[in-house]
């Protein structure tokens, strides 16, 4: 090749982009494709996800009024509907939720958590719900129910201290007091969130014999 003439390196030139031209355009538009897709597809996930956010901060402004239950499940209903992808609707789902439960709406709440732990686009959330819905239903005397919910979510090391709390209050509801203590110690030990609520329940567990 070092010895061809300018001639004869024109026209190999030539040669190869008659041979490769359209697939070089082809290839650059692809490109360009991609990438301002790309940028378009982030931006509207950007936009969307500040859109649920301002939505959810409506709803907890709502659920600061005792008596907001109805209006808390529009709400919830409107963020599943505009921005069902999110996790803000599980979020909204779970406010509203307890908005119901305050409200004395159980079932209307444990429905709400049972289609978070059904829908919800990240496990955490959905074991967040479960958890819930556990405490709803032990507060509510559905100790099966609770016990099947408890054991079908907890299944990660970062809730398993929540979870022992919960199997605490079965067992305590229960009668069956040793399975309580030992749970009550497994949720401190682990760091469950209102540690000092688990060690007043235990503290306050007949003693054992």
């Amino acid at each position: 090749m070092s010895y061809q003439t300018d001639e004869e390196k024109a026209e190999a030139i030539k040669k190869w982009w008659r041979d490769n031209g359209v697939a070089v355009f082809a290839g650059l538009a692809l490109g360009l494709v991609i990438i301002f897709g790309w940028r378009y597809w982030n931006d509207y996930r950007t936009d969307l996800a500040a859109q649920a956010s301002t939505h959810f901060e409506q709803m907890l402004y709502s659920a600061e009024d005792a008596d907001a239950a109805t209006v808390l499940a529009k709400q919830s209903e409107q963020l599943d509907a505009d921005f069902g992808a999110t996790p803000y609707a599980a979020l909204g789902a779970l406010v509203a939720a307890k908005g119901l439960y305050q409200a004395g709406e159980a079932e209307a709440a444990i429905a709400r958590l049972e289609r978070v732990i059904d829908d919800a686009p990240d496990a955490a959330l959905a074991r967040l719900a479960a958890l819930r819905l556990a405490r709803i239903q032990l507060a509510e005397g559905a100790l099966d129910a609770a016990e099947s919910t408890i054991t079908d979510h907890d299944d990660s090391p970062e809730f398993s201290a929540d979870f022992a709390a919960v199997r605490g209050d079965l067992a305590a509801a229960r009668g069956d007091l040793d399975t309580a203590r030992e749970a009550y110690e497994t949720a401190i030990e682990g760091g469950a969130a209102l540690s000092q609520l688990i060690q007043l329940k235990l503290d306050n567990l007949p003693s054992a014999g």
